[in-house]
């Protein structure tokens, strides 16, 4: 259930230019055991927005890889290590789970209902035919070797294979390099969410959410199965 990327294949660097890069196989679900390697990658992908709700850091982490659904993920391995992930949602279900009972169990009644609060300002319900991209990390020592791409055509491989007509998801204005990987693969900017009163909270000021049309291709696309 792999798609590998050879050990001699080169790929875009995001600076328009070409390096080396490792053997990269990327993998439909997460594999069992790799759920605090996936939540390390979220946290450093994502704490300062989901620190908010889930701080202290440890602890978030641990109550992330306690509640992942494991088969609402890819991930990327360079030589067998952990690389990337990208979460997704389809039918009601997202890479990170964990519901209002779960983070009061954690954090107690009176910390834990405030996070949940915090916790639906992220929550994006997909509609029919459509899947929603929670997110997409990769290791900060890998970043520019093209494993975003490897993460988002198999995204929309495992799209295909479900039916749907579109995937969506957000990007926030501190990303700019995200948003440039996503218009690199055919998403288009639709509305822009402004949310200054997340910015001292969160780090961000608005929100943009993004479509991509599922096509043909895509059906052909992924590798791993």
């Amino acid at each position: 259930m792999e798609s590998v990327n050879p050990q001699d294949r080169t790929a875009e660097d995001g600076r328009g230019g070409e390096r080396p890069t490792p053997r990269v196989a990327c993998r439909r679900q997460v594999p069992e055991g790799a759920e605090k390697q996936v939540a390390a990658l979220y946290w450093e992908a994502f704490g300062r927005k989901l620190g908010s709700a889930l701080n202290p850091p440890d602890t978030g982490r641990a109550f992330i890889a306690a509640h992942l659904n494991r088969d609402r993920g890819v991930t990327a391995l360079a030589d067998g290590k952990m690389v990337g992930v990208a979460g997704y949602q389809l039918g009601g279900r997202a890479l990170t789970g964990g519901g209002v009972r779960d983070v009061v169990s954690t954090y107690g009644l009176f910390r834990g209902l405030p996070r949940v609060a915090v916790l639906a300002l992220f929550e994006r319900t997909p509609q029919q035919g459509e899947l929603v991209m929670d997110g997409i990390a990769v290791d900060a020592r890998h970043r520019g070797g093209g494993i975003g791409s490897l993460l988002l055509k198999e995204v929309a491989a495992v799209a295909a294979d479900h039916g749907c007509r579109r995937i969506r998801l957000d990007v926030i204005d501190t990303n700019p390099r995200a948003r440039a990987l996503y218009e690199r693969h055919g998403f288009v900017a639709g509305r822009t969410e402004h949310t200054p009163y997340l910015r001292r909270l969160m780090g961000f000021g608005a929100v943009t959410t993004m479509y991509r049309p599922v096509t043909r291709a895509d059906r052909t696309g992924g590798g791993a199965r």
